[in-house]
């Protein structure tokens, strides 16, 4: 049987007024100025995605946008489906705030790559373990209703890491030592029973002048 093909993509990057405070699930906007400058990379993620995948977004708008962004650059479009799991780690009540004051919060230091420790469970959110706990059994649950199909799934920067966080076996910390920025791919396979990882953090090659 031909392997499950799994293709994240990291929405594109939110509006300037989102980014100054700890976001997480809340259903901000993606930069208008940016997704102007940013052509060269839906042209690109357009190219380089499967033709006839089914197509998958989180209920954030930034999600959706990404998707209409590499529609509108050239992949035809398809009707997408949406999978809650995938969504962003939820901050509880740390969501909304500053990162200053994010900072004065924590209750462990932070890891060296992230602004929190993996452990760091704000009141009434997640740690990264919930994430990775949700989209593993959304990753699973779609080998078993699409095997040997190529499956879209435009999502975030933490239930991507937490993907790759379930098919390599990893601890939460490890996952946050991953780069995964926006609009990057990362790809997955199930195949003979065991997940493989394609790559991580594929970006569009730097045009030449």
């Amino acid at each position: 049987m031909n392997p499950t093909r799994f293709f994240l993509i990291r929405h594109a990057i939110v509006e300037p007024s989102a980014r100054t405070v700890m976001y997480g699930d809340m259903d901000v906007a993606i930069c208008a100025m940016a997704l102007a400058q940013e052509s060269a990379a839906y042209q690109w993620l357009a190219t380089r995605l499967p033709e006839g995948a089914r197509w998958f977004t989180t209920p954030l708008t930034r999600t959706r946008s990404t998707v209409e962004a590499i529609f509108a650059a050239g992949y035809a479009p398809v009707e997408t489906e949406v999978e809650p799991r995938f969504v962003e780690q939820h901050l509880g009540e740390w969501q909304g705030i500053t990162h200053e004051e994010f900072t004065a919060r924590l209750t462990a230091p932070p890891h060296p790559f992230w602004p929190h420790a993996a452990e760091e469970r704000p009141p009434g959110g997640e740690a990264l373990a919930d994430v990775i706990g949700r989209v593993g059994p959304a990753l699973e649950d779609m080998v078993e209703q699409m095997p040997g199909q190529d499956v879209v799934v435009v999502a975030h920067g933490g239930s991507i890491r937490a993907a790759l966080a379930y098919a390599l076996r990893l601890d939460p910390h490890q996952a946050f030592q991953f780069s995964v920025k926006n609009l990057s791919l990362t790809r997955l396979e199930w195949h003979r029973g065991d997940w493989r990882v394609v790559s991580v953090n594929e970006e569009p090659p730097l045009s030449t002048p």
